[in-house]
């Protein structure tokens, strides 16, 4: 995934819109996108499509989450079924999946023991410096309250994800820098690789789109070659 840099990842998230044939459809739109305009493009399927979407797309394939064989109970995803099953990083957490950095290490460990890229969501330097002492792959850099909102980071303050990439640049010059929560438009996509960092993605957006072809060709425009 850091070789994909920069790009764009389409979260699928749990939307009924996204499962099954739906997110099939979803993802064979985005693929034509990425041909036809040589945009680099990531998707996060929902996680019972995993195996199915990876083998039908050419595009990298994201796994919401997945905890190590060692750790898991029933109905957990493991980190070592979803390397198997085709996908090339995993959220090792996010918003919704806050977990303890007694837990971080070995997933992130785990990760890079299978050969997948570890993405950790950080929301501050404070929790950004915690988890680098992991050495992550790359960090997702998103405050909860922007989730699905009008006002990220990347419209309201965009000096503060320059000043985070320059931290992590610094601390970890070989992790790369995610933001996300809020991204809505190309102009939002625009100023989020403005100011360093090495890729952006949205969920809602993207999924309630009313064209989505359209939109997905005007984000294209906006990632950066």
């Amino acid at each position: 995934m850091r070789r994909l840099s920069p790009y764009f990842l389409v979260n699928f998230k749990s939307y009924e819109e996204t499962a099954g044939d739906d997110g099939l459809a979803f993802i064979e739109t985005i693929e034509r996108v990425s041909e036809a305009t040589d945009t680099r493009f990531a998707v996060a399927p929902q996680l019972p499509d995993l195996r199915w979407i990876a083998e039908r797309t050419s595009l990298p394939v994201v796994a919401q989450a997945a905890i190590p064989r060692s750790d898991a109970g029933m109905g957990d995803a493991t980190i070592e079924a979803v390397a198997d099953a085709g996908a090339a990083a995993v959220f090792v957490t996010h918003p919704g999946l806050e977990v303890g950095f007694e837990s971080v290490g070995p997933r992130i460990a785990r990760c890079r023991d299978l050969g997948l890229e570890s993405i950790v969501w950080v929301s501050d330097r404070e929790t950004a410096r915690a988890a680098l002492s992991f050495d992550p792959d790359c960090l997702l850099y998103e405050r909860p309250s922007d989730i699905a909102s009008d006002d990220g980071m990347v419209r309201t303050d965009p000096e503060r994800i320059e000043r985070f990439v320059e931290f992590v640049s610094d601390e970890s010059p070989r992790t790369s820098v995610f933001v996300g929560g809020g991204v809505r438009t190309a102009e939002d996509v625009e100023r989020a690789f403005a100011c360093g960092v090495d890729a952006t993605g949205a969920a809602s957006a993207a999924v309630e789109a009313t064209d989505r072809e359209g939109w997905l060709r005007s984000i294209a425009a906006a990632v950066p070659d």
